[in-house]
């Protein structure tokens, strides 16, 4: 996206370092279509290092913050989820649009914070997208939540559901 390549090229040195030397992958910023292109080399021995670079790279195109991203290398488990909020309520308009998103951040980020200490993971809300990463398991908890915020729980009930949650996660 446009409004990503500022923080792509200030933070380009760090992403092209860690791909380069913990992945061996050969990779260059192509500026003219706008695009990064990655190829595996000699040295590379993970097969799967392509994956995990471009998975890397759309988590932070994303707008995740660069060592979250980065923790998807370096973990196995890791995993980008995004949907919009029109998957799950599609006759959301306008203020009922507004209020939706309203009751995800939840005030001061409270309720989004809440949600991302009790499930372990990262949420991005931007506009009607959700980016949720984190393990397989605590994503689908962390969508669970904010679908039951988008179909109309009051964030005191989904609240209560986290600290069930949160008991569980910390068991693991």
């Amino acid at each position: 996206p446009s409004n990503r390549m500022k923080p792509l090229r200030e933070s380009w040195t760090t992403i092209a370092k860690v791909l380069v030397e913990h992945m061996k992958i050969q990779i260059k910023m192509n500026l003219k279509k706008k695009c990064v292109e990655m190829r595996t080399g000699e040295t590379t021995k993970d097969p799967c290092a392509i994956r995990k670079c471009e998975d890397f790279l759309k988590a932070f195109m994303c707008g995740f913050e660069l060592q979250d991203a980065i923790a998807m290398l370096r973990l196995e488990d890791l995993y980008l989820e995004t949907f919009l909020i029109k998957d799950v309520k599609a006759n959301l308009h306008g203020d009922h649009l507004s209020r939706c998103i309203g009751r995800i951040c939840g005030e001061k980020g409270k309720t989004k914070n809440a949600i991302e200490n009790s499930t372990r993971t990262r949420i991005l809300v931007q506009d009607q997208k959700i980016h949720i990463l984190g393990s397989y398991t605590n994503t689908q908890l962390a969508r669970n939540s904010i679908c039951s915020l988008i179909l109309g729980a009051p964030p005191g009930k989904v609240y209560s559901s986290l600290r069930v949650i949160g008991k569980k996660v910390n068991e693991i």
